[in-house]
């Protein structure tokens, strides 16, 4: 039986917080506090690294690489009362002891220009109730659907981000590089993709899988093989790798028919 997913609609608790001071002008510190400011959320930020954090801020976001948490945590002033929280994926909150520690990471692209938050997924963590809960409301301010990730799953979360999403464009840059060697651009493989990509979607991937993996046709797929080592001979043993991942999956699929 097929079910459809209600829309999304912001939930009622949903509140204007208090001041957020965002450390980090990256693409992220950039795109939150346009975000928060659009939402009617008084921003201070986004700040360089070492700015100093206004007294009014109730919650600062650290916007920054990884390897750099723990530095601009400790830089941070211990205040009572105000929470400190990052957008790391993979990053548990030990990063920002000794603060009052939550994370939030939206589970989205973000590029240079900008990006929306609404209706994304956002992990979310809290040291405490009182973090954890701050960490919803600030999900839910943006319009994102918080989803409650535990230190010991954020690695696992993180890979699976990832590989949906950057070794996808991974994989989407091997298609286009063979292609041109045939006289084909990008263009007409975006539909083939979106395509793909909607049936994962629908069905998931044992049932949205089709091709000669998927129908044992290894005669085509030894004729695709030859074509990469000749034009691509660098892609191969990637081209070896993701066949045999299909096989595992058209496998799968068979036993579950």
């Amino acid at each position: 039986m097929k079910t459809t997913k209600a829309p999304f609609t912001l939930p009622a608790q949903a509140c204007i917080l208090d001041c957020v001071a965002i450390v980090g002008a990256g693409r992220m510190g950039n795109a939150l506090a346009a975000a928060l400011a659009a939402a009617g959320v008084a921003v201070e930020g986004p700040l360089q690294r070492g700015e100093p954090v206004g007294a009014d801020a109730a919650a600062v976001v650290l916007c920054v690489p990884d390897g750099q948490l723990e530095v601009a945590a400790a830089a941070l002033p211990a205040r009572p009362g105000r929470l400190v929280g990052h957008t790391s994926a993979a990053t548990t909150l030990a990063a920002l002891a000794p603060h009052e520690a939550f994370s939030l990471h939206p589970l989205m692209t973000v590029t240079n220009d900008g990006a929306s938050f609404t209706g994304a997924t956002a992990a979310i963590a809290g040291a405490t109730p009182p973090a954890l809960d701050y960490a919803e409301r600030l999900a839910q301010t943006l319009g994102m659907r918080p989803l409650q990730i535990a230190d010991a799953d954020r690695a696992a979360y993180h890979a699976a981000a990832s590989i949906a999403s950057n070794f996808l464009v991974t994989l989407e840059g091997l298609a286009e590089r063979l292609a041109q060697t045939a006289g084909l651009d990008r263009e007409p493989l975006v539909a083939l993709v979106q395509a793909s990509v909607a049936n994962w979607a629908q069905l998931g991937a044992e049932r949205a899988l089709t091709g000669p993996v998927a129908r044992g046709d290894e005669a085509t797929v030894a004729r695709q093989r030859a074509a990469v080592a000749e034009r691509l001979p660098a892609e191969l043993e990637l081209f070896d790798a993701l066949v045999d991942a299909t096989r595992r999956l058209a496998a799968a699929r068979a036993v579950t028919a």
